[in-house]
């Protein structure tokens, strides 16, 4: 029988939370694309004690999450700036949100609603879609291996 660990080697879902999924690393991000690029407003955002915050930032760093640039001001300042790397986790913080929305708030009750600039329009859902951009029901999937694992030939 494989040990869980060996499962979890070769799962997106875990090495995904392995990399991302305590709540403050998160919340971090969410911050990040609200605009946040500072120590300073990172922590008087989150309430959170400076040391934590600086292990999570260096998480970030050494992941690709985040890029830390030194700032020409007096004393070391610097400032975290989303990858593309980084950016891509919109997609999870979107899907997360919206999930809260729906079901912890109630759709009517969102706290927060994300408006595209181009359309006025509220972002509503986030869609998984094909190869060729078709939308995907997940009743309808079927998996399989991909890239072959390291033990198995």
């Amino acid at each position: 029988m494989a040990k869980k660990a060996d499962v979890n080697a070769f799962c997106g879902v875990a090495q995904a939370l392995m990399r991302m999924g305590d709540t403050w690393t998160l919340l971090i991000v969410r911050d990040a694309f609200f605009g946040m690029k500072r120590f300073s407003e990172f922590e008087k955002s989150l309430g959170i004690s400076k040391n934590i915050l600086a292990a999570r930032l260096r998480k970030l760093v050494d992941f690709d999450i985040f890029e830390r640039r030194r700032l020409e001001e007096p004393g070391q300042r610097y400032e975290y700036t989303l990858t593309k790397k980084g950016r891509d986790l919109w997609v999870v913080l979107t899907a997360m949100r919206l999930w809260s929305d729906k079901w912890v708030f109630g759709e009517e009750n969102a706290p927060l609603v994300a408006i595209d600039t181009a359309t006025g329009k509220r972002v509503a859902k986030v869609i998984a879609a094909d190869a060729d951009g078709n939308p995907v029901d997940p009743a309808r999937l079927r998996w399989r291996l991909g890239a072959p694992r390291a033990n198995e030939e």
